[in-house]
């Protein structure tokens, strides 16, 4: 059986293809993992982590909030796009949404961190760590690779609280040290510098056939380039002779292209070139 979700250009780093059916967007793993798919209720997660939070047309008085706090609104599930029309609103203005929650506003490092899963018990991680500089509210480059141990024990207790019976990989994305999102697949964008060994042993995994956790990953940078960016044939081709992938971004709004790279002094200097900003 394919993978499913994988998108066209994504296709040749899927190998090998396991026998079951293996999820990679979020549309397929909510269908194929009946008896998980509560990991997608964002409310949910935020109560379990001990968050203040409720659905919207609760206020946040009421909990105790003040009205000039900072909350963040959101879609409790929302599969089309993960982080869409959610924002920082404050206390006494959550709208009345139907279908959204409102949550205390987390601040601090934004992770990301995949999680290979073994009926309920992890046995591998990759975390990547979000810049500080950010769009909006979203990092614009990732560190992939990271060294996150606080993260990773409370990530580990997470996932044997949640997940008994599960096996495949789920991912978890972390401020401050609190949740904001988990996935029952893993963060298909950073699968590039995960290692040679990661895909077989994914596939291993959920085949049932023998498993051993694959090495530490090599790491590396992924850039987003929001806003205005000059994708041209010579500037591609520029930065691929500088060890820099150039991946147009169609999908995602406000996102021209997404860079790829080893080392992150050439991914600046090709997001320079095509933008004409720098980051620190």
């Amino acid at each position: 059986m394919p993978f499913i979700g994988v998108l066209p250009e994504r296709k040749p780093l899927f190998k090998p293809e396991p026998r079951c059916d293996l999820p990679v967007s979020d549309a397929a793993a909510w269908r194929l993992n009946p008896a998980h798919r509560y990991l997608y209720d964002k409310l949910r997660l935020a109560l379990d982590a001990g968050l203040t939070a409720a659905p919207c047309g609760v206020s946040p008085m009421d909990l105790g909030m003040a009205e000039d706090a900072e909350v963040f609104v959101k879609p409790i599930t929302n599969l089309a796009g993960m982080g869409l029309s959610a924002r920082s609103v404050r206390a006494d203005a959550v709208p009345m949404e139907p279908g959204s929650y409102w949550s205390e506003r987390l601040t601090g490092p934004h992770s990301s961190s995949d999680c290979l899963v073994q009926d309920g018990e992890p046995r591998w991680f990759a975390h990547t760590r979000g810049s500080d500089e950010k769009d909006a509210s979203r990092p614009i480059y990732w560190e992939i690779g990271a060294e996150l141990p606080d993260a990773e024990a409370w990530i580990s207790a997470w996932v044997r609280r949640n997940l008994a019976g599960y096996t495949g990989i789920c991912n978890i994305e972390l401020i401050g040290g609190k949740p904001i999102e988990a996935h029952l697949r893993g963060s298909n964008g950073f699968f590039d510098f995960y290692g040679p060994g990661f895909m077989p042993a994914w596939v291993a995994l959920v085949d049932g056939d023998d498993f051993s956790p694959p090495p530490p990953i090599p790491g590396g940078y992924v850039i987003s380039v929001f806003g205005e960016a000059d994708l041209s044939e010579e500037n591609v081709q520029a930065a691929e002779s500088m060890g820099v992938k150039v991946q147009p971004d169609p999908s995602t709004p406000g996102r021209a292209a997404i860079l790829r790279c080893r080392e992150c002094e050439a991914g600046f200097e090709v997001y320079r070139r095509l933008t004409g900003r720098t980051l620190a």
